[in-house]
């Protein structure tokens, strides 16, 4: 499966990057294939491995703020592997 997820410490101020990169480092700790840009960290994996790694990434973040708010989004497929690069792919040969 898939996880698209973003997790956001409120009641620390604006500047939360470094808050934010607590959570990303446990992400990319995990070993599993995972990919972050401006709006989500995806991470790929079993169902088990994957909410483990967002439960502790969201651990991560609770640890600093007094609030945490964290949206996620899954593709559950059955069978598919590598769907974090294989899905962009389809994508940029259909573009080019």
């Amino acid at each position: 499966m898939l996880v698209a997820f973003s997790v956001t410490p409120l009641g620390v101020g604006e500047e939360v990057g470094e808050i934010v990169a607590e959570a990303v480092r446990v992400v990319r700790a995990s070993g599993l294939p995972n990919r972050t840009d401006a709006m989500f960290t995806t991470v790929e994996g079993s169902w088990d491995e994957v909410m483990a790694v967002v439960g502790d990434a969201v651990a991560a973040v609770e640890a600093r703020a007094p609030r945490v708010s964290l949206v996620l989004k899954a593709d559950i497929r059955p069978g598919v592997t590598d769907g974090l690069t294989s899905k962009v792919e389809t994508i940029e040969r259909h573009l080019g």
